[in-house]
Order: structure tokens, then C-alpha cells, then sequence
């Protein structure tokens, strides 16, 4: 259910006052409402005998032609149609619709008399004239001022501006010459709070015609279509809120009329008319000062639009050069700060500072280090957002106060985690005069028993101290841009970073495997050597040896064997990393297998294992001297780490990855730690222990093998349940047959 009006409305609870919800109607017309499926009247303002010669009980669901005795259409008042001119009782009205919900609202107002009808439309062609004259804000809103006085005759018309906290300033005025001026005052946010605003965006002029006005109750309050309180913010008849009824008879106004000045999507201001009696403009009058409030709207727009891109040049001009000084600097602190401009020119300030990897540089007047330190840590870090800007410092981050004379304004540029740039602005002392005194908004009324608004709107100054100018959109576009400057040219950077130390690691793996090579070459000579040493040992002294000396040179022997095979696989392997261009064929898979097995001699070597071949595998398309070692040493892994089962297995098939034709190879062996899956690919690692024999360079090379075929190998393995070691390669190409 939604929220009902509240009973009591009081300033307490004034911001959350559902006025949307009201429930009445003003008195100078009458609000019906129909059911939009079959124009049935639901509901009615209570005042219907004074207009129409008809109680409301009598209305309440009869269909709409009892009361319209003429011919209409449904048509004629759905969504966005015109105002319909109709007579009830021998009396003209003029009925403004829209649509709430299931329910159709009408708006009852009577016909006014007007001599010319097109009096308003023919002024409104100067005034284009004069808005486009003016050569400032100022002259613009007093312009305007005049021009609606003129055409509405309102004794007091006020240009209401709202500053970034919704406080609102009299910036134009014309009035009677016995009323007391208002130019210049201030009003805080509360005087017009925020479900008002809102509404304004919504129905652009709201008029009061009688501030004494006894409010029209709606009847039956809750509407029987939806059960629920009618949602009237859109009617032109709906009533006000009490309090807001009450501030108005304080400040002696008879009646009222708010237009919104809309610019870029949000509220800029209000053209505001006091009148000291009762005072009504009928629909067409409204719609000629909604006309010129629009057009006031895109005037104000086009100022802001034409300073804004004059500022916006120039600051464009000083990123431009910072960004080429960026370019030519290494360090960009330096950059920023000390070349022949500077960023403190982006933005109007006093100052500024960057913190870079720990350290700050600081420029024109700024708090100290150490006060720095306290404020981005403390605070500006704990920001959401990568930009944060304010003219009051001290509200937000009491330690400031100590410095609000050089940082009552901040603005700050989140860079990275550690890089950071800050401006600062100084504190502006001013004189402020608002319309009564602010902090005393509401007193007790003794006799309504509740708070009631201030009666008093005599001028009340204050000195405003803590506050700097403020920041402007200018400024948040300039930053981000500035952001995007450096990110891009340090991402340039630490890519040439990249670029030059990805080249001296090349050359450095290069080096290394000529090294590798060259000492393993060299080393080959003085291995053979120790091999013919060992067999001479074990032919012409085994006697004198005897059975210990045997023992140990067998190990000997067993040792050279080990360094013939590291040495091997070490050439091997540098050997694979000076090939840049494979020499590839077509491959016959499973005869290459073949071969492979029958090298291994698998009923001497490998008595129990048991071996399984998928059929129809695929042909492989690359160098067959480079295949048959990346089978030979993935097969003879299988059958060494499955050995130690009773019944070990062993299967090589192909299997579809990713729509990409893979091979495979799976054991029931050891298996693979989680932690090692990855290392068992590099050079002089092994992922079991001193169990089983090997050089910790089998996977390396098999790895090398894969990436110089444009494919990949992973395995996937549970310790104690097996290995499955998968690899993809280029696919064959249709119609390669090179080398065939």
C-alpha cells in the first residue's frame, strides 16, 4: 500500500511530504476523475454544486456524457490532446486531461474572456528579440523579469536561481515601488524542498491563484479503481501544501506563480510571481509563460554553452601542450610541473600538488606535507569515485580547518592506487543576505499546537567563512581528459618498458642457449673419455677391483650414462630453440606409433603394460623427426610412471576440445600434484622423485615441440590415479602437401 497523506504535516516532516497524494484540489475549478476504460466518473472535487449546479453524490458513477450533454469521444481527452472547450449547466469551461494510472484526471477551469486570444502569442515574437540582446546573465534575467511583469502584471517577479546545495538567490527582480526589495537574498534549500523540484520537471508552471483559498477535498480520497490514494501531480488544479500555503501568507503573498527554468536536463531556477491579492491566469496565459520560461531556458543555455566552450579552448590548448611535454619528459612530474606550463593552468586555483609513488610535489600555496599525507589517506582515498571536488573542505575533513585560508577548496584526480593530483582553492570570505534568518526556520505555534515556518523575511546577514569559489563542469571534463592524457602516454611508456626488457630477455635466452649448447658439446668429449676409462676399468681390473670396486664402478658407469643423456637433451632442446621455420608434412599418425613401440621393445621392457590405440587417428600435419620425439617421450613418460601398477595402462586417442581435434595420451600411473602442473613443462623439473630415472628436460622439449607447431599441452592428473596429458597442433591445411 502505497504511503498516505500524512494527518499532521509539520516541518519535521515537510521533505517527505507526499504533496503528489494531496487529496484536494484548489478553488478555482474543479477536478474530476474517470475510470479510462469507460469514462465512468470514480471520483469528484467536493466543490461541483458551486460550478456545476450538481452534487457530487449525484456524479459519482454516472458515465461522463451525464455531465458533458454534447457530443465527445473518448479521443478527446486521451494523453497529450489539447484542451476541449465544453459547457455544463449553460457554463463554458475549458478541461485540461492526462492520464494517472488506470484513472483519467480532468482539470475543470472556467472560461475566461479574453479580447484578443492571440495577445500573449503576439507578444511573445519580441521577446525572442530581447532575450537575444542581452550581453549577460544579469541583463538576460532582468530582461526576463520585466517582460513577464509586463505580460501578467504580477506585483513582484523575481529570476530565482539555485546554487549546488539548492539554496536559491534573487538574481533579477521587478515589483511595485512601495514593496520592499528582495534582490539579492538568499533562501535556504528547505524553502523549496526536494519532491517540489522534482515535480517542477514534471509540470513546468504552478499557479496559486488565491492564497486563502479553503482546500476542495476529493471525494471518495482513495480511489476505487486502484484502492489506493490518486497520484495528482500532474494536475494543474492540485491543491498545495499547508506548510507551503502558510510560508506564503508570512511573507504577505496573495497568490503565486512558478515557472521552472530548465537547463541541460536539471533545474536551473524559477521565474517567481508574487502577487498581493488573489490572482488567476487561465490555461492560455500559463502556456504563453511556460513559452517564455522555455525560451529563457535555452537563452541561459546558449550563455553557459558559449562561455563554457571559450573556457573550454583554452584549457584544451594548455593539455595539448602539457600532453606533448608529457611526451618528450621521462619523469612526469616533471612534466606536469616543471616544464614551461604547468598543470595548476588547467584549472583556476591557488595551487596544486601530485603524489607519485610516495612522494608529493607541491605547487603555489598548498597545506604541508604532512597535512597532505592526513588528507589523502584519511580522506580522499576513502572516496568512491576517481573525481572529488569541493568549495568547503572543512565540513567534510575537519583537520582542515587549519588551513582553509590556502585549501578551503579541493579538487582531486585519482590517477592510479599512488598517483594522485590535487588544486587547491582559498577560502573566500563573504557577506551573505538571506530573506530571514536561516538557522531559525520554524518556531512553536502555541496556537495550532505545532511548528509552523518563519513569519520573519527580514534581511539576515552572515559571514560566510571555510567556503572557496566554486568548481565547474569545465573543470570535471578538463580532469577526466587529463586522466585519459596520462594514462595513455604512461601505458606507452610501460609498453616500451616491456618492449625493451622482452628484448634483453630474448638475447639473454639466447646467450644462454648457446651456452647450454656449447657446453654440453664440450662436455661430450671428456663424458666419452670417462666411458672408455670405466670399460677398461671393468675388463682388465675387475679382479683386483673385487666385488666392492665393481659395484661402485657399475655406478660410475651408470652415472656417465645419465650425463650422456642430460647432455643429449640439453642439445636437443637448444637445438629446437634456433629452429624459426618447421619443415611440415603429412604424418601418418598410427604408423608413427607403430614405429614408436616397436623401438621401445615393449614385451622386454614393458611386459605388463597394456596399451590401447583409438582407431582411424588422424593424420598430424608438421616435421615427423619433431612428432616422433614429442610421441617417444610422452609414451615412454606413460609407461615408466605406470609401471610401478599391476595393471598398467596406457591410451592414446584424439578427442574433440573447443570444436579443435586433440590428442591425447592417458596412464594410470603416479599422477601430477596440482602445484606442479605447470612446472613439469619447464627445464630441470621433475615432478617425482629419485624413483624413476630422467633429466627433467622431456616435458621442456615436448613443450617446444608443441609451441614451434602452433599448438598448446596441458595435463590434467590426481595424484595416485594417473596422468592425462592433452596437445593440439596446427591443423592440417587443405591442399598442403609439401614434402608429401
Amino acid at each position: 500500500m502505497d504511503a498516505q497523506y500524512p494527518v499532521q504535516v509539520n516541518l519535521d516532516n515537510c521533505a517527505k511530504e507526499p504533496i503528489h497524494i494531496i487529496g484536494k484540489s484548489q478553488a478555482h475549478g474543479v477536478l474530476l476523475v474517470c475510470d479510462r476504460s469507460n469514462l465512468n466518473i470514480t471520483q469528484a472535487g467536493e466543490n461541483t454544486s458551486e460550478f456545476f449546479g450538481i452534487p457530487v453524490d449525484e456524479l459519482l458513477g454516472k458515465p461522463l456524457s451525464f455531465l458533458l450533454k454534447m457530443p465527445f469521444s473518448g479521443h478527446d481527452f486521451e494523453e497529450g490532446s489539447l484542451p476541449q472547450e465544453v459547457e455544463v449547466n449553460g457554463k463554458k469551461f475549458l478541461v485540461l486531461s492526462h492520464t494517472s494510472e488506470e484513472s483519467l484526471v480532468l482539470d475543470f477551469e472556467p472560461l475566461s474572456t479574453v479580447g484578443d486570444p492571440f495577445f500573449f502569442q503576439k507578444q511573445l515574437t519580441g521577446i525572442l528579440n530581447k532575450f537575444q540582446e542581452a550581453q549577460s546573465l544579469a541583463q538576460l534575467s532582468s530582461e526576463a523579469a520585466k517582460l513577464t511583469r509586463k505580460m501578467f502584471g504580477y506585483d513582484r517577479v523575481m529570476i530565482y536561481r539555485f546554487d549546488e546545495e539548492w539554496n536559491g538567490e534573487v538574481i533579477a527582480e521587478t515589483k511595485n515601488d512601495d514593496m520592499e526589495p528582495w534582490l539579492g537574498l538568499r533562501y535556504p534549500a528547505t524553502d523549496i524542498p526536494q519532491q517540489s523540484r522534482r515535480l517542477f520537471l514534471k509540470h513546468r508552471v504552478r499557479i496559486i491563484a488565491n492564497v486563502h483559498y479553503t482546500p476542495v477535498p476529493l471525494k471518495p480520497e482513495i480511489s476505487p479503481i486502484t484502492g489506493k490514494p490518486l497520484d495528482i501531480s500532474r494536475s494543474s488544479l492540485r491543491a498545495v501544501s499547508p506548510i507551503h500555503i502558510e510560508y506564503l501568507k508570512n511573507m504577505g503573498v496573495g497568490a503565486s506563480l512558478s515557472a521552472a527554468i530548465v537547463v541541460k536536463g536539471k533545474l536551473w531556477g524559477l521565474i517567481a510571481c508574487h502577487h498581493n491579492t488573489a490572482k488567476h491566469l487561465d490555461f492560455y496565459q500559463r502556456e504563453s509563460c511556460r513559452f517564455l520560461a522555455q525560451m529563457l531556458s535555452t537563452e541561459i543555455t546558449l550563455h553557459e554553452t558559449s562561455s563554457l566552450l571559450n573556457h573550454s579552448e583554452q584549457a584544451e590548448s594548455i593539455r595539448r601542450k602539457l600532453v606533448a611535454q608529457m611526451k618528450s619528459h621521462d619523469n612526469i612530474v616533471e612534466a606536469l610541473s616543471r616544464d614551461s606550463v604547468k598543470y595548476l593552468e588547467l584549472i583556476d586555483c591557488g595551487g596544486g600538488a601530485i603524489f607519485h609513488i610516495n612522494q608529493w610535489e607541491l605547487n603555489g600555496n598548498t597545506p604541508t606535507k604532512e597535512q597532505l599525507d592526513s588528507l589523502l589517506n584519511n580522506f580522499i582515498k576513502q572516496q568512491p569515485k576517481s573525481l572529488f571536488w569541493t568549495r568547503n573542505l572543512s565540513a567534510l575533513f575537519p583537520e582542515a580547518e587549519e588551513y582553509k585560508k590556502t585549501a578551503s577548496g579541493l579538487f582531486s584526480l585519482k590517477i592510479s592506487d599512488n598517483k594522485y593530483i590535487l588544486w587547491f582553492k582559498p577560502e573566500v570570505v563573504q557577506v551573505v543576505t538571506w530573506g530571514g534568518n536561516p538557522q531559525n526556520k520554524v518556531f512553536y505555534n502555541e496556537k495550532e499546537q505545532r511548528l509552523s515556518p518563519r513569519k520573519s523575511f527580514e534581511k539576515w546577514s552572515e559571514k560566510l567563512t571555510g567556503f572557496s569559489e566554486p568548481w565547474h563542469e569545465l573543470d570535471r571534463n578538463t580532469a577526466r581528459a587529463l586522466r585519459e592524457n596520462i594514462s595513455h602516454v604512461l601505458l606507452v611508456r610501460q609498453r616500451r618498458e616491456i618492449e625493451a626488457l622482452n628484448a634483453k630477455l630474448i638475447e639473454a635466452n639466447q646467450e644462454l642457449e648457446l651456452f647450454s649448447y656449447g657446453l654440453s658439446h664440450d662436455l661430450r668429449a671428456p663424458v666419452r673419455g670417462m666411458e672408455g676409462f670405466l670399460k677398461i676399468l671393468r675388463e682388465d681390473y675387475s679382479e683386483v677391483l673385487g666385488s666392492e670396486g665393481v659395484k661402485y664402478l657399475d655406478m660410475s658407469t651408470g652415472l656417465t650414462q645419465k650425463m650422456n643423456d642430460l647432455i643429449d637433451d640439453i642439445l636437443e632442446y637448444s637445438r629446437l630453440g634456433h629452429i624459426e621455420k618447421v619443415e611440415k608434412q603429412k604424418v601418418d599418425t598410427e604408423a608413427m606409433l607403430k614405429e614408436i613401440f616397436e623401438l621401445f621393445n615393449l614385451p622386454v621392457n614393458f611386459p605388463r603394460a597394456g596399451i590401447t590405440i583409438q582407431s582411424n587417428l588422424p593424420v598430424m600435419w608438421g616435421n615427423r623427426r619433431m612428432l616422433f620425439q614429442l610421441w617417444s617421450n610422452l609414451l615412454n613418460n606413460a609407461l615408466k610412471y605406470s609401471s610401478g601398477k599391476e595393471k598398467p595402462v596406457v591410451e592414446v586417442g584424439v578427442t574433440s576440445i573447443n570444436d579443435r581435434s586433440t590428442f591425447y595420451v592417458r596412464d594410470n600411473g603416479i599422477g601430477v600434484a596440482e602445484n606442479l602442473k605447470k612446472k613439469i613443462f619447464e627445464t630441470f623439473q621433475r615432478g617425482v622423485g629419485s624413483k624413476f630415472k630422467g633429466t627433467g628436460i622431456g616435458l621442456a622439449i615436448v613443450k617446444r615441440i608443441v609451441e614451434k607447431h602452433a599448438g598448446d599441452i596441458w595435463v590434467e592428473s590426481k595424484p595416485g590415479e594417473g596422468s592425462i596429458f592433452y596437445f593440439y597442433l596446427e591443423p592440417l591445411k587443405v591442399g598442403a602437401y609439401a614434402n608429401d
